[in-house]
């Protein structure tokens, strides 16, 4: 797929509207095209913006009574009509289907809607173990990684040594994530590797939260308004471990 065809496709994408096939396509694209990456956040932008400032609407009192002459014409014969309260709890159930399906339409929060940006992160994390490439910047010295992000996010994340826990730091990338670039610190606890993905946020500090996608356990967080996403196919136990550790470290 060349790349003017992927920008055509990018507000599908943005949208979630794409196959898994397409989606991939995309996602490895944007790890090495600032241009679609602008658009991709741009347009990310704009669905935040209009997310944010879409209230709820409540339905009218008459709407109820359009709603069901509106069914009525549609049935023969047409059912007894209801007395008016029950037109406006008719109403009111409908307008509130409708507000939440257009909610969702715009919706990217982590809090509520994870599922994207889990799937996001098991792509990434299979991509960076199939083509072997865990890394742009390898040390297991946190004052070399760290430094290494500086000048290529608009954050510094924090790099955390883990070694006496049993989790030795690998290194660092760079790969984009839930519309924008994020930083990536790579882990090692025996032969299983850890990608722990971090990018700044305003949402407030929030518990471990542990979930399972294609094989591969995930556990997430909040802290000092920054999301924390790790990924391994370590057992549970191990990987809510690591998390603590880092949490507790940072």
């Amino acid at each position: 797929m060349d790349h003017q065809a992927i920008k055509q496709l990018l507000p599908a994408y943005v949208d979630e509207e794409l196959g898994i096939a397409e989606t991939l396509v995309i996602d490895r694209h944007l790890v090495d095209c600032l241009d679609c990456q602008h658009d991709c956040m741009e347009q990310r932008s704009v669905r935040d913006l209009v997310k944010r400032h879409v209230g709820q609407t409540h339905a009218p009192v008459h709407l109820a009574e359009r709603i069901y002459t509106a069914l009525a014409i549609e049935r023969a014969p047409p059912p007894a009509r209801p007395r008016r309260a029950a037109w406006l709890s008719i109403g009111l159930a409908m307008a509130s289907l409708c507000v939440a399906a257009l909610g969702s339409g715009y919706y990217l929060g982590l809090s509520s809607a994870s599922k994207p940006v889990s799937e996001e992160i098991v792509s990434s994390h299979i991509r960076s173990l199939q083509v072997d490439h865990l890394v742009d910047v390898a040390s297991s010295d946190q004052h070399v990684v760290k430094p290494w992000f500086n000048g290529k996010l608009d954050f510094s994340p924090p790099v955390i040594d883990l070694a006496a826990q049993g989790f030795a730091l690998t290194g660092g990338r760079l790969d984009f994530l839930a519309g924008r670039q994020v930083a990536v610190l790579i882990y090692r606890h025996d032969r299983h590797f850890i990608n722990l993905y971090a990018w700044p946020g305003d949402d407030p500090d929030a518990p471990l939260r542990m979930q399972q996608e294609r094989g591969y356990h995930l556990v997430r967080w909040t802290a000092g308004k920054m999301h924390y996403w790790a990924i391994s196919d370590l057992a549970p136990a191990e990987l809510k471990v690591f998390a603590a550790s880092l949490r507790a470290g940072s």
